[in-house]
């Protein structure tokens, strides 16, 4: 059976994004508290809904960058999805999310910045997995803002990014409209 190359470039996106969910989970986190979430989407009925998701959320919001990012999803045949669960880590002496303990930040509704840094350096571990085997890719706010409105990586998680993966002769996110 000979394998041509769209069937080979998806089964080796397929690899790549279990990788990088690997180098997600495995990056440096404050405290050694994990509370990175990953997810990879394939399907394209579950792409679709994402993008769908997105373009209602650029619509409501007069954004049209979302649209033109769903459009990527759908172009994409794998997205990564790493997320955080919100989980203050109570680090004395910290303040960096403006207050001066993480009771006075709790009070005020303000998420702790160790998770949104812990889900940053997993995303900058994930895109450099991606970008060691050659796969084309972008980290996109949007793809996550979609993905925790979908809940699609738990109710817990309330910060995201998505990473479409391509593998073609020209990267598709490189003239981005």
């Amino acid at each position: 059976m000979i394998r041509m190359n769209e069937q080979c470039e998806r089964e080796g996106l397929r690899r790549i994004a279990e990788l990088m969910c690997v180098a997600a989970r495995t990056a440096p986190k404050a405290s050694g508290r994990d509370n990175i979430v990953t997810a990879i989407i394939e399907d394209e009925d579950e792409r679709r809904a994402l993008a769908e998701r997105m373009m209602l959320i650029g619509e409501q919001a007069g954004a049209p960058f979302f649209t033109r990012d769903a459009k990527l999803v759908m172009a994409a045949p794998v997205v990564v999805i790493v997320g955080t669960r919100l989980d203050r880590l109570h680090i004395p002496a910290c303040n960096f999310c403006g207050y001066e303990g993480c009771e006075e930040a709790e009070a005020a509704g303000t998420r702790c910045a160790y998770n949104a840094g812990d889900l940053g350096i997993a995303l900058g571990s994930a895109v450099a997995c991606a970008a060691d085997h050659r796969a084309d890719n972008r980290i996109m706010y949007t793809i996550g803002r979609a993905a925790v409105e979908l809940e699609l990586l738990g109710a817990q998680v309330k910060i995201a990014h998505g990473i479409p993966l391509s593998a073609r002769g020209k990267s598709i996110f490189f003239d981005r409209k």
